[in-house]
């Protein structure tokens, strides 16, 4: 008779991935993606539960024009602003697909099943405003197993807390630092405290915490290189997992404390750590490497269609690689510092070039609908 853990060992990576606790979530969305049944089909292939999308998925999606054109020429009949163009091309393509993942939402009891949408980045640091197009973008979508993302920055925090004590579920991006990440799990938990003070259901209130990975590597292996040392160069592609996983020990902290277990009673969920950025930067690196080693319970990892294929052919998973190596990372994180690198210096860069990022990537995205509607007789404003 076969065992249950030789048959996970005999099953495909992505399988083995997915008995070891993490959610696969897709990293990408598109009309046609919807249309041609590629996204069922993922759901039915490759064990992917949830879609995370971002200003600069929708741009590459929309800014082709493949699959829009007939909604963009009824919104160029309206007269509509490209402002309100785009939010209802984006808005149409999250709905569609919540509604493919409408039935892992239910199997899961909400964990999983879920499709992301991210509030306007030039809003990123204006709170009023950012819990203003959470509503407005929760509305719009109108599926109960969407969830609108909202970035970590100091003006992110007290959004993230109301957006959550009004009920509506939030994935938290673009985060890049440990420090960070436990204001964005107290931003979580004080939400939390809100809802059930109004006497929501908590049951209902779903978050996951995108910790970015591979724009660690990238920015610290080129200082890395700077410095030149064997010690140095040892160190390279080494900076993202120990971050990673001293972010993983942090929730562990989190999520067994006090606070959190009088919440846990009054049935709160967990907010999971998701992985975002999985895709290899440096060809030097295995196309897998934030895969791999990054196995751990109860987290969700989203990957480009390119880092899913590659997992699904040759991924390394042997389980767990993360809770053991807690001594390792800080170590690794130490050296670094040691060498002249700051820590606190880098992730502060990366969340102010992640945020403008997102901004360049919705301006591009709105100057191609622009152009789009004006090419039909319309002048978007």
């Amino acid at each position: 008779m076969i065992t249950v853990t030789e048959a996970t060992a005999a099953a495909g990576p992505l399988r083995r991935l997915s008995d070891a606790g993490v959610s696969i979530w897709l990293d990408d969305l598109s009309r046609k993606r919807i249309a041609s049944g590629n996204l069922a089909e993922l759901l039915a292939t490759k064990h992917v539960v949830g879609v995370t999308t971002n200003p600069s998925i929708f741009q590459a999606a929309i800014g082709s024009g493949e699959g829009y054109e007939e909604q963009l020429a009824d919104l160029a009949e309206r007269g509509v602003t490209v402002e309100e163009a785009v939010r209802m091309m984006t808005t149409a393509d999250v709905r569609a697909a919540a509604d493919i993942l409408r039935p892992v939402y239910e199997a899961t009891d909400g964990r999983d099943g879920r499709v992301s949408i991210e509030v306007d980045p030039r809003l990123a640091h204006r709170t009023r405003a950012t819990v203003a197009e959470a509503r407005q973008l929760a509305w719009l979508v109108d599926r109960p197993n969407v969830m609108i993302k909202i970035p970590a920055t100091e003006a992110g925090l007290p959004a993230i807390t109301e957006v959550i004590g009004q009920g509506i579920s939030v994935n938290v991006t673009l985060i890049f630092s440990l420090e960070r990440y436990r204001q964005v799990m107290d931003a979580y938990l004080a939400g939390l405290e809100k809802a059930r003070a109004a006497g929501l259901d908590l049951s209902a209130i779903h978050s996951v915490a995108s910790f970015f990975v591979s724009r660690v590597d990238s920015e610290i292996d080129k200082r890395l290189t700077k410095v030149g040392t064997d010690e140095a160069l040892a160190l390279r592609g080494r900076a993202a997992l120990a971050n990673a996983r001293l972010a993983y020990e942090a929730y562990e902290e989190i999520f067994a404390g006090e606070r959190w277990r009088a919440l846990a009673k009054d049935g709160a969920t967990r907010q999971r750590p998701l992985w975002a950025s999985t895709g290899v930067k440096d060809p030097a690196y295995k196309d897998t490497l934030y895969v791999d080693e990054l196995v751990a319970p109860g987290t969700v990892n989203t990957m480009p269609e390119a880092t899913l294929d590659a997992t699904a052919d040759h991924g390394d998973i042997q389980g767990d690689t993360v809770t053991g190596g807690y001594a390792r990372a800080r170590a690794d994180l130490a050296a670094v510092e040691r060498l002249g690198i700051s820590y606190d210096e880098i992730v502060k860069q990366l969340e102010d070039e992640g945020v403008a990022k997102f901004e360049v990537a919705w301006q591009d995205l709105l100057d191609a609908v622009t152009a789009s509607l004006k090419s039909k007789g319309v002048d978007a404003e």
